[in-house]
């Protein structure tokens, strides 16, 4: 329509958009860094929000309410500043967008006005073709008005796309050579592993050991010495450096990762646990069981009597954090989830290690029940609980130094017996 009227006055029209185009990539060049900072601050504020609202037991206890709202204070203080220099910018948008859409307007009346006096068009056109003008340029101007919001969304997702782009695990083994989970039945052998998690540190130096399916396998030593990092590449949460660790014979570089995490349970110090009803926290071990499988997992973990006393046994919602039951609770839990998994090998990492003596005795018995015909590997700090282990593996900076039961151990005066009277000596002191 508006070539119908002037092709001379079209061309000053269409002349605001480049001009228009230009001052945004102008405006929004400045204006993008102080976008990124304050979607980079608003994670700091975040990160400081969510911190103190699970640690304000602690925070109160050491009187630090104070310093905690001075840090806050502080990086919303620099919250404000990073977005205030943006949203400023930003609003520069509209204004300028106002500003070139009126030029355009004026020209356009200008030129109109001298093609009218010489009889060209008549001003019935001219008032057309500024209408057409202002529908022409209305998407641009409702464009500046969001481009806050969008320069917010582009620093944002540039900082999801930055937590895409990191190197995904190699999920699947080599389809030459694939190892099949179902023949996992136990035996595992660690030949000369090292492992570091920096090339400039190494935390598993040589270690060597061959375990037999059904043993009970206890791993101690000092903290650092590299108990939980066995675990962890036995599971292949990293890859070993040098050396391998196969299972039954197959290396377990020839597992796709998800099929060989389905030959482990796990049962660790810190009880996850989440956000829904007791039957489906356990049956989280295996979502097919049965509402009659998961209560008698239930029973053999000994959690059973204590679901049944809750406030709606097994529907009960656990929180969150799941706050409202014991951590002794918690920890029967998870070893209840663990027996409806059905492993065949088993990973207890500190296990007991949080909860009071007798607590620990029906954990105990409980995790007994559990290693019971399989393969189980057992960190522990408490050395009373792995007296009944078939091979215990001392391990001291990365090696292990010294390996056999515990009265072989206790017989030969070394390390682990320092580290066994050395607890009991704490106990009595």
């Amino acid at each position: 329509m508006m070539l119908s009227i002037s092709a001379r006055m079209t061309l000053i029209a269409l002349l605001i958009l480049p001009v228009s185009l230009v001052l945004v990539m102008v405006v929004v060049h400045f204006s993008q860094r102080f976008f990124k900072a304050q979607q980079a601050t608003l994670g700091v504020v975040n990160g400081q929000v969510e911190e103190v609202y699970s640690g304000h037991n602690v925070i109160k206890a050491f009187n630090r309410e104070q310093a905690v709202l001075d840090d806050l204070n502080a990086a919303n203080d620099q919250l404000y500043a990073s977005a205030w220099k943006s949203q400023f910018l930003s609003g520069l948008m509209m204004p300028i967008m106002n500003f070139v859409g009126n030029l355009g307007y004026v020209a356009v009346a200008i030129v109109g006005s001298i093609f009218a006096a010489g009889g060209i068009i008549t001003i019935g056109d001219i008032q057309a073709f500024i209408q057409y003008v202002k529908n022409f340029t209305q998407p641009i101007q409702q464009l500046s008005q969001v481009s806050n919001m969008l320069q917010s969304m582009a620093a944002a997702a540039e900082r999801v796309f930055e937590f895409l782009a990191e190197e995904e695990e190699d999920q699947t083994a080599d389809p030459a050579r694939r190892a099949d989970p179902a023949t996992i039945d136990g035996q595992v052998t660690f030949d000369h592993v090292k492992f570091g998690y920096t090339p400039d540190k190494t935390v598993i130096r040589d270690f060597s050991c061959t375990v037999q399916p059904g043993q009970k396998v206890a791993i101690v030593g000092p903290t650092g010495a590299g108990k939980t990092t066995m675990v962890k590449l036995l599971m292949r949460f990293y890859d070993v450096d040098g050396g391998s660790i196969t299972l039954n014979g197959h290396n377990v570089r020839d597992f796709d990762r998800s099929a060989l995490r389905e030959g482990f349970g796990m049962v660790l110090q810190d009880t996850w646990l989440f956000q829904g009803t007791i039957m489906e926290n356990i049956r989280y071990g295996r979502l097919d069981a049965t509402d009659e499988e998961v209560i008698a997992a239930a029973k053999a973990a000994g959690a059973d009597h204590f679901i049944r006393t809750l406030p709606g046994g097994y529907q009960m919602e656990l929180n969150e954090d799941a706050s409202n039951v014991s951590q002794g609770q918690k920890q029967l839990l998870t070893i209840a989830r663990a027996i409806l998994a059905d492993n065949r090998i088993l990973v207890l990492d500190e296990a007991t290690s949080s909860v009071d003596t007798r607590t620990e005795q029906r954990i105990q018995a409980a995790m007994d029940h559990l290693m019971q015909g399989r393969t189980s590997f057992i960190i522990a700090h408490r050395l009373s609980t792995i007296r009944n282990a078939d091979l215990i593996l001392v391990m001291r900076d990365g090696d292990i130094v010294e390996q056999g039961n515990h009265d072989q151990l206790m017989e030969a005066g070394g390390f682990y017996a320092d580290l066994y009277n050395s607890q009991f000596e704490d106990v009595t002191a």
